[in-house]
């Protein structure tokens, strides 16, 4: 399955996309980073961009959200095989589009976007400069990007993330963004899952064996409160 250059591995969507879409429909049933979004920066009216849109599931809620309905939306995305299911899903929808291609570089004209939404994709601190430049040129002056970022020094799920992913410094990210002018909404969403065993598969996807093992052994039930940072920028 042909990737685009430049993109960034996610083994968790790449290979385990049913599972995937069970973390998706289990990640904050609260709306909350949606709500956060849309108080920055409303998209009714606004062309949207979904950067690392995967299987297309959060397309359809800019195209219809409660929180107004872009203009346009497009998705963009690295992987052949989950932008051919993101197709499937929007195809009823006459203003969601889908193309393949990657963070650092972008298929779209400059200053062709009003706002962005990148949700754990790419932009993990450093190393996703050239992403950035991307987000410089097709972002028209007034309009907004937003990235979705676990952030590893609070939450139960934090605690998971920072065993299971011990060299992310988050000393090292949040500087990163501060410094490139980004500011920083602090959310606690949850996972709430409708069972015990699509839990565990998906904690089975996102840590290596041990990690998975430990916070199986170590956590009941069918959901964990889980720190983000949504970082947000004004072009």
């Amino acid at each position: 399955m042909s990737v685009s250059k430049g993109a960034v591995r996610s083994p968790n969507i790449w290979e385990h996309p049913a599972t995937y879409e069970i973390e998706n429909r289990a990640a904050d049933p609260d709306g909350l980073i949606e709500a956060a979004m849309a108080a920055i920066a409303p998209w009714d009216g606004r062309d949207l961009l979904d950067l690392g849109c995967g299987t297309g599931f959060h397309l359809p809620r800019w195209a219809e959200s409660g929180h107004g309905a872009a203009r346009s939306v497009v998705g963009v995305e690295p992987h052949a095989g989950l932008v051919a299911i993101a197709r499937r899903r929007v195809r009823a929808l006459s203003a969601v589009t889908v193309v393949q291609g990657s963070a650092t570089a972008l298929p779209l004209a400059p200053a062709s976007v009003d706002v962005v939404h990148v949700r754990w994709a790419y932009f993990f601190g450093p190393g996703c400069e050239p992403g950035l430049r991307e987000l410089d040129r097709v972002v028209r002056r007034g309009g907004t990007a937003f990235v979705v970022d676990n952030d590893p020094t609070r939450s139960t799920f934090g605690t998971w993330f920072r065993r299971g992913y011990p060299d992310i410094d988050p000393d090292v990210v949040e500087p990163f963004w501060l410094s490139r002018g980004w500011q920083r909404e602090r959310l606690t969403i949850r996972w709430e899952f409708d069972s015990r065993a699509d839990l565990e598969a998906v904690v089975g996807i996102e840590f290596d064996p041990t990690t998975a093992a430990w916070i199986l052994a170590h956590h009941q039930g069918t959901g964990v409160d889980y720190a983000v940072n949504l970082w947000w920028r004004h072009f």
